[in-house]
């Protein structure tokens, strides 16, 4: 009984640390570059913005430096400032929405697409308010997807100033696994990759279609695992960029939360449906999205499975089977070398080594956004401070 305690208790995470493992790995290598010689496309960069007085101006200015053939239309959405008139002055169509009741990006982005359909782009890449774009971003997305027919990802990265908190580099590091190692994975492992939320490049046809308005914390999740079961394979493209300025400290953990409870409460909903259509469908893209979605965030993973460990461990020296506490400790070690390959060919010049020995405080300073899952889970939209 005690060896079959054993191996219950680690079965759940030698299972989940060999897929991360596994789409890891896969996304060490960048992706092949694309063919630049694409044709020009008129797309429209959509920003929906709330109360982004402070910054909207110089949004616009470098999205248009950085794609200065694209049109820019920013929907202030229920603003109590003057957003609309700062996002004109700096050079970008605005269009003001007011709707106390529906409220949330979903319903800026549907309304600024109802906006467009009078005069269709041929592509739209929703960007949010406070984010930029590399040079040349915009045009290789808008081509991908107009090309392929199905919405294409930027990488989405985090970006903060010299000398911040080595918690914020660390959170910064955990940002690229999730949304350039692990989506270069799941691309490879399954054919498909998930939305972010910004950076994401829409052929109109398809555009003018999806289920926009919506109250959703992570709707672009949800409009991720909503086209991957009617076949439609979200591209990734590595090599375009779009980058948000990394959260305070303070204002961090706020932001973590709505994310992580997101994801947490879509995967508890999704996941095993997602399976089973998998199954039945025999399609390697839903059962590679239905096992992304089992695995937990990294940190809440890592801190789990270390219990978990511990666990086994004295399980395994009061007399029961070693063999579970190996495998969980040869596959936690696998995974930090996995990381580590991760930071040493995508992080270095983003998370100094030093700061990296800080990984453990990181784990526990996470703590709390997960034991608030089940205590006060975070469903809507909050507004995140920055440095």
């Amino acid at each position: 009984m005690i060896d079959l305690l054993a191996w219950v208790l680690a079965t759940p995470f030698l299972l989940l640390l060999a897929y991360l493992l596994v789409e890891l790995t896969a996304g060490l290598a960048r992706l092949a570059p694309r063919d630049p010689d694409t044709p020009p496309a008129h797309m429209v960069l959509l920003i929906p913005a709330h109360d982004e007085a402070a910054s909207i101006a110089e949004t616009v200015r470098g999205l248009a430096a950085a794609s200065p053939t694209a049109h820019i239309l920013v929907v202030a959405d229920n603003c109590s400032d003057n957003t609309a008139e700062r996002a004109r002055a700096a050079g970008a169509e605005a269009i003001e929405r007011n709707d106390r009741e529906r409220r949330g990006k979903g319903f800026a982005l549907a309304f600024g697409r109802d906006h467009l359909a009078g005069a269709p782009p041929d592509a739209v890449i929703v960007v949010d308010a406070d984010c930029r774009m590399d040079a040349g971003s915009a045009e290789r997305l808008a081509a991908a997807a107009l090309i392929s027919g199905a919405p294409v990802q930027a990488s989405n990265l985090l970006a903060s100033p010299p000398g911040v908190s080595p918690l914020v580099s660390i959170s910064n590091f955990a940002m690229l696994v999730k949304n350039v190692v692990r989506a270069r994975g799941l691309l490879r492992i399954g054919g498909g990759a998930l939305l972010f939320g910004t950076g994401m490049a829409f052929p109109w046809s398809l555009f003018a279609r999806l289920p926009l308005a919506s109250a959703n914390a992570v709707e672009d999740l949800e409009l991720g695992l909503r086209l991957a079961r009617e076949g439609i394979k979200v591209g990734f493209d590595d090599g375009a960029r779009v980058t948000s300025p990394a959260a305070s400290l303070a204002s961090s953990r706020g932001q973590r939360s709505r994310w992580e409870h997101g994801f947490l409460d879509t995967a508890r909903r999704q996941a095993g449906p997602l399976l089973g259509a998998a199954r039945r469908r025999r399609s390697r893209h839903l059962a590679a999205l239905g096992a992304h979605l089992l695995v937990p965030p990294l940190a809440l993973l890592l801190l789990a499975a270390a219990l978990d460990l511990a666990l086994v461990t004295g399980l395994a020296l009061s007399g029961a089977d070693s063999r579970p506490a190996m495998l969980l400790l040869v596959l936690l070690a696998l995974v930090a070398l996995a990381l580590l390959a991760a930071w040493w060919r995508e992080a270095r010049a983003l998370l100094p080594a030093r700061d990296l020995l800080r990984a453990p405080l990181y784990l526990l300073w996470k703590l709390p956004v997960y034991l608030a899952f089940f205590t006060r889970r975070q469903t809507g939209w909050n507004r995140t401070g920055r440095d």
